[in-house]
């Protein structure tokens, strides 16, 4: 049933619009139940083994966990490998747990434009630790920040450069750290880079007031440290709601979800209109010519719509 519910939010097809609002109406009074923690990290860093280590670890001690794994879209065919299920082998059979892969669509931020929703009917399903696992670290991967209490960042030793991909605007937004493959020769490895980056941290302004974002080690393989990864999660949640910011971050979730949805909005409306698509092929062509900047032919394509907007 859970699995039809998201199918349906991730629909596009017009039938689906008002059945999709009419479901997340009902399910208001069941939102909002959850802890959801964002994971990224460079493409090879684990982030599907560390995840399945902590799910596991999270299910045995009582927990339902859901995690919503998002695949990059291809561009062409428009099709996802979705293989986060395979990947996570033991834990997409754990009865507490419950897989999602869901295809990104071409949406900034390596979320789906749904996975708001999708937290929702999530934590409607009775699932309270909602995992987000991010298609890898990148500039727009910044968006997941906006829809999670609590911001993981995966790093990786033994690739040269330890901190190679990993871009200054994601190490500011994190919550924590931690240093995967921390095990057999590379333990060693993994603590001097641990240390590294606690000093990177230092100087660097906490993502959430008040908090100071530690950098920790783990092995998914052999199980160790993750136990004190979810030790953290728990302080953050109890120091930050003891402050006031847990509700304010909150608050600001759910401001930064009504600007993408009204974003969402006004883009669809710009593709469905035909005036504003007549536009395009005049204006086009006289950029294409060097008789209009793009600035000003963007602009009077904008305002074509919004006049159209308001005489409906």
């Amino acid at each position: 049933m859970l699995a039809k519910a998201i199918t349906l939010v991730e629909s596009t097809a017009p039938q689906h619009v008002g059945e999709a609002a009419e479901l997340m109406q009902m399910l208001l009074p069941y939102r909002d139940h959850s802890i959801r923690i964002g994971i990224t990290g460079v493409p090879g860093v684990g982030k599907s083994t560390f995840i399945e280590a902590f799910g596991l670890r999270l299910c045995e001690a009582g927990h339902r966990v859901a995690v919503l794994a998002v695949d990059p879209t291809s561009a062409v065919s428009g099709g996802s490998i979705l293989g986060d299920k395979t990947r996570m082998e033991e834990l997409s059979r754990h009865p507490r747990a419950y897989i999602r892969p869901s295809p990104s669509g071409g949406a900034l931020g390596g979320v789906t434009r749904k996975t708001r929703e999708t937290i929702t009917l999530c934590e409607a399903a009775g699932y309270g630790v909602i995992l987000i696992e991010t298609v890898g670290v990148g500039q727009s991967e910044i968006a997941v920040r906006s829809m999670t209490d609590f911001f993981l960042l995966l790093a990786l030793t033994g690739a040269g450069d330890e901190l190679q991909g990993i871009k200054k605007g994601i190490v500011e937004m994190a919550d924590a750290m931690v240093v995967t493959k921390a095990d057999g020769d590379n333990v060693a490895a993994a603590d001097k880079l641990r240390l590294e980056l606690d000093q990177i941290l230092h100087l660097l302004a906490p993502a959430t007031p008040g908090w100071k974002p530690e950098v920790l080690t783990c092995s998914a393989l052999q199980g160790t440290g993750v136990a004190e990864v979810w030790a953290l999660v728990q302080k953050f949640q109890a120091e930050m709601a003891a402050s006031g910011e847990w509700s304010a971050r909150r608050l600001r979730q759910e401001q930064e979800g009504l600007l993408d949805f009204a974003r969402e909005q006004v883009l669809l409306g710009m593709a469905g209109s035909k005036s504003v698509q007549d536009e395009l092929a005049l204006l086009g062509g006289k950029v294409a010519a060097g008789e209009m900047t793009l600035r000003d032919a963007s602009r009077q394509i904008a305002e074509c719509y919004l006049g159209e907007a308001r005489g409906r």
